[in-house]
């Protein structure tokens, strides 16, 4: 719940923000924890799917794949807008639209992504020794591998706030 000192303090645009993270109009695809397991799977899946693709676009000049990554936006789209609902919009709201637990769970998310992302990118330079010290040919590599554990990066909060909800209590007149 907002305060009222906080509804002060919010602007049109962070009202209006709380207003769309806050409908209920897609609950029944994160009303339990299966469907929201579900819903950052397929968005874990779209967006590796949506990488490589772009790489390669970008990186191997493949036309086929930039309309991959085209068909791909949509449901990547949606998926996201699924995982935002059912975190209320806890990594899209700004710090003034969220109550002290949304805070404190923003943080935990924050620094439960922040050490996932950590231990992805000591893989990535165990890997990149590996690879030195076996003489292998890696030209080529660095871009792609530093862009998708950017990609990683950017989006592991939000898959770690997906999975962290917890369902909403049941009301108490259903009881």
């Amino acid at each position: 719940m907002m305060t009222d000192q906080q509804a002060r303090e919010m602007t049109g645009y962070d009202r209006r923000m709380f207003a769309l993270m806050n409908r209920r109009e897609a609950a029944p695809f994160y009303a339990t924890a299966a469907r929201r397991r579900l819903a950052v799977g397929a968005h874990i899946a779209l967006t590796v799917a949506s990488v490589a693709a772009w790489l390669l676009t970008v990186v191997g000049d493949q036309r086929w794949a930039m309309w991959t990554m085209v068909a791909l936006l949509l449901p990547w789209c949606f998926a996201t807008g699924v995982i935002n609902g059912s975190t209320r919009g806890l990594l899209e709201l700004r710090e003034r639209a969220l109550d002290e637990r949304q805070r404190a769970e923003k943080a935990r998310v924050a620094a439960r992504a922040r050490g996932l992302t950590q231990w992805l990118l000591l893989a990535a330079a165990v890997g990149a020794g590996v690879v030195a010290l076996q003489g292998w040919d890696t030209e080529g590599l660095l871009f792609p591998v530093l862009f998708t554990l950017f990609v990683l990066h950017w989006l592991m909060p939000l898959w770690v706030a997906g999975l962290a909800v917890e369902d909403e209590p049941a009301d108490f007149d259903e009881a």
